[in-house]
Order: structure tokens, then C-alpha cells, then sequence
């Protein structure tokens, strides 16, 4: 999901036609019980003050402009070195080692996107602990099927907390291409080794007893090997920065994907270092200045998705209970839609406006 935050950095980059040409435009998240029908989520963009909607993106997509860009501006690009940590040179350099044992050239400063697996994280000034999540999903790009969903709506199905199911339309992978859909099924990665064992037939008898409209994009499912297992954790760095190095996205913060600000967030921090770099005395003051810009945004949006997560991937029965009583009253009630709607866009203590964003 690309949020308007997300475009807005894009929007500056002049790359968003390109990306509003590849994505499906999102209205609204919209979610069911299974057992009952009720509505336990319901978030609409209309609500927002200033306009902005969602657009469903495949990740291929957004890759693909982004380095098309990268390529355009002569940035070189090498591939094929694993990183795997990275030793201090001569006049405060940096220089980063791979698992071949082999080195890069000298660098003032190494920006680590390597996620929350990163191996880089131990040489941040307050690296901070990562908390494995007790979900994470199973996940596949499908043929988009219209029959019994929505085109402009991420669509999804819970069976208390313990299941949910979840159709988003992303779109075309490059132009020309058919239209796209994400489908993910919530899974504990410690249960994924049963669910082997059972076989795809008993997974997609599980999944057609929650959600019978899925079955086309089960069909378009032939094994166990054409979905990929996400694991998710929570963490967050105090101090996205070390000497000579600075963390953006998942290596400085991960959390649940309930919030679907993952790309968001990333695209969020590197506006926010470009910004702090360009009105630096020196490189010193402009990491602690990038620290700053996103600290406050970063840890209300950690809060809110350790919060709210629990609510729709637990084990207890209490918080969806509490979910599926409360959640199809107050979302009627003003100013729930539209702190909600801001919630999901990521507008909240506006991200945008100290990055010169609109």
C-alpha cells in the first residue's frame, strides 16, 4: 500500500505518473467476520481533510521506477556482494565488507537499506532490540480476479484473531501487463511446518470455509512453494545513525504490516535525510538532525501498530472480541473516520509539512 505520504515523496521525485500509471487506486480498507458478516473494519480516504487516497502497488513496480530513475541519473549500480558489516579507514571513512571477503571503496557515508535483518545494525549509536512477532503470512501475486471484490478496496475476512484473509488490488507489474492482485493468509511461521505436512488441499479447504469467493485465486495457487512465508518483527533503533552510517526503513524500524506503512516509512526517511544533509553544516549535525526530523512520527506510528496489532493477529480472544462490539459504532461516529482515515493514510502530526512535502 502506498500511502499519500509515500506519494508525496514520490510526487517530488517527479516519478509518481509513472507510479499512479502501474497501481490501483485504493478507497478503502474493508473487513468482515467471517461467522457473522459484521463489519469490524471500514476505513475510508474520503474522510481525510485534504484529498489523498491509497494506491495498491506490486513491489515489483515500484522497484522498477525507482531504478529506472537511479539509472537515469548515472548512479552506478553493482550487484552480487553480500554485505556482512563494514570497518572504519583513514580520516573518518567507511568502508563496507562482503562475504566474499572482499571490500568497497571508502565512503563518507554508508545509507543501510538492508531491512530488519540488516547486519549493520550493531554499529548504530543505540542499535536497540528486535521483538519477533508471533505472525506473519503467506503470501502470493495472483492473476486480479473482479468477481466478488472490490477494484478499489483491500478487502479482508478474520476469524477472530487468530485468521485473517486479505485481497489487495496492486495494479500492473510494467506496462502492458494484465492487472495483479496481493492475496496473504495470516500464519504464525512456527505453525508453517504443519501446515507442509497437511498439504495445500487441507490450507485451501481452511481458507475457502472463511472466504468461499476465494476460490479463483486458490486455483491459481498450485503448491505450497508458489506462496512465501513473511515473517514480521518489532523494533525500533533510539539513534538511526553511527559514525559514518545511517539506517532508513525496516533497518531503523520494522513493525506489523497491519498499518501498511512499510514503504511508506522508508520513503518518509529518505526524504527526511536528503532534507537534513541539504541544511547541514557537516555530516555530524546532519544525522542528528535526520534523527530528529523522524523520531516523533516513527515511534507514534511504532505505538500504534503495537497497539492495534493484537486486535487482528492474537491468540487471545479478548481484543477482537472488544474489536467486533466497539469497532461498527465508533467508526461512525465523527472524528473516528477521520482520525482513522489519517491513521492508515500515515498523516498523523504531519509527517509531510517539516520535509517541505504537500
Amino acid at each position: 500500500m502506498l500511502q499519500p505520504t509515500g506519494q508525496a515523496v514520490l510526487d517530488d521525485l517527479g516519478l509518481l505518473p509513472k507510479i499512479h500509471a502501474l497501481g490501483a487506486p485504493i478507497e478503502r480498507l474493508y473487513g468482515t467476520d467471517s461467522r457473522t458478516g459484521r463489519v469490524v473494519l471500514d476505513v475510508r480516504y474520503e474522510k481525510l481533510r485534504s484529498f489523498g487516497r491509497g494506491l495498491g502497488l506490486h513491489r515489483g513496480a515500484l522497484f522498477g521506477v525507482l531504478h529506472d530513475a537511479v539509472l537515469a541519473a548515472g548512479i552506478p549500480v553493482r550487484n552480487g556482494n553480500e554485505v556482512i558489516d563494514l570497518t572504519a579507514v583513514a580520516k573518518g571513512k567507511r568502508r563496507l565488507r562482503f562475504m566474499n571477503g572482499e571490500y568497497s571503496e571508502d565512503f563518507d557515508l554508508i545509507v543501510d537499506c538492508l531491512g530488519s535483518a540488516s547486519s549493520l545494525k550493531v554499529h548504530s549509536l543505540a542499535p536497540g532490540r528486535s521483538r519477533p512477532l508471533d505472525y506473519g503470512a503467506l503470501w502470493a501475486t495472483l492473476p486480479w480476479c473482479g468477481q466478488g471484490f472490490e477494484a478499489s478496496a483491500l478487502m479482508q475476512r478474520y476469524q477472530a484473531a487468530r485468521v485473517m484473509i486479505g485481497v489487495l488490488p496492486v495494479g500492473r507489474e510494467g506496462p502492458g501487463t494484465p492487472d495483479r492482485a496481493a492475496f496473504f493468509w495470516s500464519l504464525k511461521p512456527s505453525d508453517y511446518e504443519m501446515l507442509q505436512r497437511n498439504g495445500i488441499d487441507a490450507w485451501k479447504q481452511s481458507v475457502l470455509v472463511n472466504w468461499p469467493e476465494t476460490r479463483p485465486y486458490l486455483e491459481a495457487i498450485k503448491d505450497l512453494e508458489a506462496l512465501t512465508l513473511a515473517r514480521y518483527a518489532h523494533h525500533t533503533m533510539p539513534m538511526p545513525v553511527g559514525e559514518g552510517l545511517v539506517f532508513v526503513g525496516d533497518s531503523a524500524h520494522s513493525t506489523s504490516p497491519q498499518l501498511g506503512q512499510g514503504a511508506n516509512m522508508a520513503l518518509l526517511d529518505a526524504r527526511a535525510l536528503f532534507v537534513a544533509l541539504r541544511d547541514a553544516t557537516d555530516l555530524a549535525d546532519g544525522l542528528g538532525h535526520y534523527a530528529r526530523l523522524r523520531r516523533r512520527h516513527i515511534r507514534l506510528y511504532q505505538a500504534l501498530s503495537a497497539m492495534l496489532t493484537p486486535f487482528y493477529q492474537s491468540d487471545s480472544p479478548i481484543p477482537p472480541m472488544i474489536r467486533d462490539f466497539l469497532v461498527p459504532y465508533i467508526a461512525r461516529i465523527p472524528p473516528a473516520p477521520q482520525v482513522l482515515a489519517a491513521v492508515v493514510a500515515g498523516s498523523l502530526v504531519s509527517p509531510m509539512r517539516k520535509l517541505g512535502l504537500s
